[in-house]
């Protein structure tokens, strides 16, 4: 069952390790119908590359739910570039859109990715791109043309670049593995930031998506560590006596929201990382935890059991009197913001423990997920969906879900369970 808190004993190794086992899986349960019919031809010069820029452009926009690529082998014809496309070709095969590239070696391990979008029925280009890129980076570019494709065509930002972080559990010879993950948003290129023999939980992501925050049990008493990805260098910055939890970047990376019970009963502090200063901002024998800041950094939304059950609660990030969010329902819990500060992603019991979205202007909820064990709500960076924990066959699974419910997807990993998911920013 979720709770708003949970303890840990952790050991962590340092370093940024790459790893070729453990890639999620995506495989999309449900999409939009009447998805968007388009085609990204094969680009040329693949031949011998380490990766395949169109596939993965394909796999990127079909994931998404909203689009319905064509495969290769249904293509009439293989253009490469817009003089060469047969625009009677593609209205026959029913395509509103289609991506056409190439690939071009400047020397050693330098490349220049060209592509156009092109809209088959008013025969015209919508954009068209020179990116530079190295043998490593391809796959990278071809997420950067999905998103260039999917902002076009959709009018919202595309999120194919941006990873995410995961914990994973395993068995090794008898023991629980931990593992600290993060991946591109299609789950490849994973790659291991802290490995334990006891449990790992709470990465967030900060602004700039270079650390990841986390709790550390490690001496037996808990602390809140920052650990720089590109290096593996670690600072710790909160061990008080008692919990040292729940960390939450600021939306500038200045401050961490945190749940410290050094007073007391656990509540909500926020932590200059500058001057290492706390702020106190709630005061109440309940637990409150769980804090989320709001995307202009003016509140922090919590959870609390002062009312009797977990509900969601919201403070001025200055100081104020908590004022109670949500009466649907007798446990809510986890809240997230909306990168627009409209919604809220949370966890809502009732018949099981099940995803929802609650918007704030009108106070109305929607469930979206069928539980029964749903739990770490996660936005997407462009608000387009919301990775989750979920329970699959008695193993933990990832899963994503739009905001309208009209799209899904599981991630699926081969080893142990998957948890505790965070989507990082742009």
């Amino acid at each position: 069952m979720p709770v708003p808190y949970r303890s840990l004993w952790i050991l962590l190794l340092f370093g940024l390790a790459w790893s070729a086992r453990g890639e999620l899986t995506i495989e999309i349960t449900q999409g939009v119908e009447g998805a968007i019919p388009i085609a990204v031809v094969p680009f040329a010069g693949q031949a011998g590359l380490p990766e395949d820029v169109a596939a993965i452009v394909r796999a990127d926009l079909g994931r998404s739910g909203r689009f319905q690529p064509l495969p290769p082998r249904d293509m009439l014809t293989r253009p490469t570039s817009p003089d060469d496309v047969n625009w009677g070709a593609w209205q026959t095969l029913g395509q509103d859109y289609l991506v056409v590239g190439s690939v071009t070696s400047l020397g050693g391990d330098r490349y220049e990715v060209q592509f156009h979008l092109l809209d088959v029925y008013r025969k015209e280009r919508l954009a068209g791109y020179r990116l530079p890129a190295e043998g490593r980076t391809l796959r990278r570019t071809a997420h950067r043309i999905a998103d260039i494709v999917y902002e076009k065509i959709t009018g919202q930002p595309g999120a194919f670049a941006t990873r995410i972080a995961y914990v994973t559990v395993t068995r090794q010879d008898g023991r629980r593995i931990y593992q600290l993950q993060i991946a591109d948003a299609d789950g490849h290129r994973p790659r291991t930031v802290v490995v334990s023999p006891e449990p790992l939980m709470s990465p967030a992501w900060s602004p700039d998506g270079q650390k990841i925050a986390y709790v550390s049990f490690e001496h037996r008493r808990s602390a809140v560590y920052i650990q720089t990805l590109a290096t593996g260098a670690r600072e710790k910055v909160a061990e008080f006596p008692g919990i040292n939890g729940a960390p939450a970047w600021s939306p500038d990376g200045g401050e961490l929201a945190l749940t410290l019970s050094k007073d007391g009963s656990p509540d909500i502090y926020v932590l200059n990382l500058t001057t290492r200063r706390l702020r106190r901002l709630t005061h109440s024998f309940a637990i409150d935890t769980e804090p989320s800041w709001s995307p202009d950094g003016k509140r922090l939304v919590f959870t609390s059991d002062r009312g009797g059950s977990p509900q969601i609660y919201i403070v001025p990030a200055q100081g104020g009197r908590p004022r109670r969010l949500t009466f649907t329902g007798a446990y809510n819990a986890r809240a997230v913001f909306s990168p627009d500060g409209r919604k809220l992603a949370l966890v809502h019991g009732g018949r099981g423990y099940r995803i929802a979205v609650f918007d704030l202007a009108s106070g109305r909820m929607e469930v979206l997920t069928t539980g029964p064990l749903d739990e770490s709500p996660s936005f997407a960076p462009n608000g387009s969906m919301i990775l989750y924990a979920t329970q699959v066959d008695g193993r933990g699974q990832l899963a994503a879900v739009s905001v309208d419910g009209r799209v899904r997807q599981r991630l699926r990993t081969g080893d142990g369970d998957v948890r505790e998911p965070a989507w990082s920013p742009f």
